[in-house]
């Protein structure tokens, strides 16, 4: 039988310091770690607030940082940031503050441009089947429907 090492809550406290200063994380991911770490639930409580006080733990940075990220990175779209944001139990505050950090000008571009990347990538020769690809391609990444099907019937006539 393995036992698990158990950790004071000075230990708890570095440990996820370090954990929080090596990316942004959200209040469920802290949780969940201080829960993996074995902590009772009045240490898991005075190590969220240090870390909270200490600056370490930010939801609207998190959320912005979030946003910034998967919009920039995987290329999703307002819909599945605000899907995996809730998700973390971000409030409705922060995920709208988050939305600050992308401007409309870099939203469309970035639609616009995926939308043709990856239409020249379907090989499809059936009209419909390929405007359903790309159709199905884009609302998964998370583009709003009236945007995805209005860039369609202009790609795809």
């Amino acid at each position: 039988m393995e036992f698990q090492k158990s950790y004071t809550v000075e230990e708890a406290k570095r440990a996820l310091e370090k954990y929080c200063a090596y990316q942004e994380r959200c209040h469920k991911e802290v949780t969940q770690k201080l829960y993996d770490l074995n902590m009772i639930p009045e240490a898991r409580a005075v190590i969220i607030v240090h870390l909270i006080e200490h600056n370490f733990l930010n939801e609207e940075r998190f959320s912005k940082s979030y946003a910034r990220g998967k919009f920039r990175i995987k290329k999703w779209g307002k819909q599945r940031i605000t899907r995996e944001l809730k998700f973390r139990n971000i409030s409705v505050y922060n995920i709208k503050s988050a939305f600050k950090e992308i401007t409309d000008d870099d939203y469309f571009t970035a639609f616009n441009a995926l939308a043709e990347k990856r239409l020249s990538a379907i090989k499809e020769t059936n009209k419909y089947k390929k405007r359903k690809k790309l159709a199905d391609y884009l609302l998964y990444r998370g583009w709003e429907s009236n945007l995805v099907y209005a860039k369609v019937s202009e790609l795809i006539p």
